[in-house]
């Protein structure tokens, strides 16, 4: 069992215990969480769930994709929907793709692959979610895995990742801080920004209301506008 005393006051980074089974949270709450803590703890806390035309479309493409089942091709092997999980992170989920390299010392090296139904982005969520899947893969397979690549549905080509320190550094400070979060069993106050507006927890979280100190002031300029 985790300590939570010791991951709020920062006395664990995530490297020096092991999370039991019961501990384990989902890898897609790391993104949650990098893209916005209370729709994080919406998520996982309130086990609250809303969907609009990007989530939706996001599900379909997850779902076409675990629908492969396996392939093989020359010197590399494509397994899809592979479950995966760490303890040292606390995380579990399902890669998308792994495929496994054939190497000239007889090893196979992983490589996860992530499908992202839109483009790249500019911050570091979907790498960590893709480097979560990684670090798994090394726990789980003893096998070092530098890189890794996300294909985005709009562009229809892959970008390749590369797990360096940084990243993975990045990556376990993440799930700490998740980890953190969800012990607290509390949900972030909204604060609104121009994400919001495609986030299908819009019409819930009410960023723009929930968010201001003075709610009478702003039903009062609803009214008179």
């Amino acid at each position: 069992m985790v300590e939570v005393g010791r991951l709020l006051t920062g006395q664990d980074d995530g490297r020096s215990h092991l999370y039991d089974e019961d501990d384990l949270v989902m890898i897609s709450a790391l993104q949650h969480f990098l893209f916005c803590p209370r729709q994080c703890a919406l998520i996982h806390i309130e086990q609250q769930w809303l969907e609009n035309r990007l989530t939706a479309e996001g599900r379909v493409l997850h779902e076409r994709v675990h629908g492969g089942g396996r392939e093989s091709r020359r010197n590399v092997r494509v397994e899809f929907d592979v479950p995966i999980r760490s303890l040292r992170l606390g995380v579990v989920g399902r890669a998308d793709v792994v495929e496994f390299h054939h190497q000239e010392n007889g090893v196979w090296r992983p490589l996860p692959v992530e499908y992202k139904r839109g483009r790249p982005k500019k911050d570091d969520i979907d790498r960590v979610q893709l480097c979560a899947q990684a670090l798994c893969l090394e726990e789980m397979l003893q096998r070092e895995v530098p890189v890794g690549a996300l294909y985005y549905g709009q562009k229809k080509r892959r970008t390749e990742v590369v797990f360096d320190a940084g990243l993975r550094e990045k990556t376990i400070k993440t799930a700490t801080q998740l980890h953190v979060l969800l012990a607290s069993r509390r949900t972030p106050a909204p604060h609104y920004a121009k994400r919001c507006e495609n986030c299908s927890f819009l019409p819930l979280c009410l960023p723009k209301v929930a968010g201001r100190k003075k709610v009478g002031a702003y039903l009062r300029k609803m009214v008179e506008s």
